[in-house]
């Protein structure tokens, strides 16, 4: 999966929280995050400087781009949490320190090869099509 399939995939399945997702479109879309975030903050420093008012509370950009990217941001993380057989009820532990750790562990780990409780596996037609 190319860094825009999988931003267009993210988007197109905004709210599915069941299903799987692959390694690569969960961590594409967390480079879209940062790439996002980083643009979105250039442009409020952009026009926000250049009318002098500088404020953490200026970044209307920003927390449109925070609020877009929200729900889609959990719906893949919950569906990254299924392709390695786990429920996504996990990802409230990444709300502490440790369990942050534990959670992106789990997201860099390889998802369950085949089928398991929450589907087919992702990008198999794919993965099958390039041997």
């Amino acid at each position: 999966m190319t860094f825009g399939q999988a931003i267009a995939s993210v988007f197109a399945k905004y709210v599915v929280f069941s299903g799987r997702s692959s390694r690569s479109e969960y961590w594409f879309w967390m480079l879209f995050l940062v790439l996002g975030g980083f643009g979105s903050e250039l442009i409020d420093t952009a026009i926000f400087i250049a009318h002098g008012e500088v404020s953490v509370w200026n970044s209307p950009i920003n927390a449109i781009f925070t609020v877009a990217i929200l729900l889609p941001g959990f719906a893949v993380a919950v569906r990254r949490l299924h392709d390695t057989d786990r429920s996504g009820w996990w990802l409230p532990l990444a709300l502490t320190g440790v369990g942050l750790l534990l959670i992106l562990y789990w997201q860099s780990q390889d998802g369950t090869v085949g089928a398991n409780r929450f589907g087919p596996q992702p990008l198999a037609t794919t993965q099958l099509s390039a041997v």
